[in-house]
């Protein structure tokens, strides 16, 4: 594969995903779950956790709108019923992260992953960070262990080699950029003619229906 620089690897506002299809149908699953244990609930008083999934929903909600001021509200309240709840902690960086609060989102990121040190998105999203503040040895390591966890994550090899090849590792990042090709053909548009870096995934929703207590 021919050799290929790039700048900066930055974030982008709006939400956009590595897999389409597949992240809209997690997200209505993860959704479906949420209404379906609200509707579970009704009848009997609500639990911590009750009350932790219908914040979380509206979170998603008014986050898949743009409603921002009301999604970070929401999720801020998912964490006064369940303070260890990863999603909540992802969003709200998510969140910093579109608004350009760097330092904010770094933290929220960081604490969920300390939460589940194997969660992709924040270790994603972070990784975009902190190219951004210059430290692509993390950066590195951080898309490292997002392939460790999913290798079929093409924008992590499709970030991880632009970063490589600008670091110096040219012939181990023109194959990330290789993989990342193989992986979601979609994707050489970004490498040829003008190297592009990937964007944020979107809010992620609960693999299951009850969050973290």
């Amino acid at each position: 594969m021919k050799d290929f620089r790039s700048g900066i690897v930055s974030s982008e506002p709006g939400f956009a995903t590595r897999a389409p299809r597949r992240t809209i149908q997690r997200a209505l699953s993860g959704l479906i779950l949420l209404a379906l244990l609200a509707a579970g609930a009704c009848g009997r008083d609500k639990t911590d956790a009750d009350l932790a999934t219908e914040a979380l929903a509206a979170g998603l909600r008014a986050h898949a709108e743009n409603r921002l001021a009301e999604a970070e509200a929401a999720y801020r309240q998912v964490l006064i019923y369940a303070p260890q709840n990863k999603y909540a902690y992802y969003n709200l960086g998510l969140i910093d992260q579109t608004q350009g609060e760097w330092a904010s989102a770094e933290s929220s990121y960081r604490t969920a992953i300390s939460l589940d040190p194997n969660f992709v998105p924040p270790m994603f999203n972070l990784a975009i960070l902190r190219t951004t503040a210059g430290d692509p040895t993390e950066a590195i390591d951080l898309y490292r262990r997002v392939i460790e966890l999913d290798f079929t994550y093409a924008a992590a090899h499709l970030n991880l080699g632009f970063l490589l090849i600008e670091n110096g590792h040219r012939k181990e990042g023109n194959q990330e950029l290789q993989t990342a090709v193989e992986l979601d053909p979609s994707l050489a548009s970004r490498i040829e003619p003008t190297p592009s870096p990937t964007i944020t995934p979107e809010p992620a929703p609960p693999e299951n229906s009850t969050p973290s207590p």
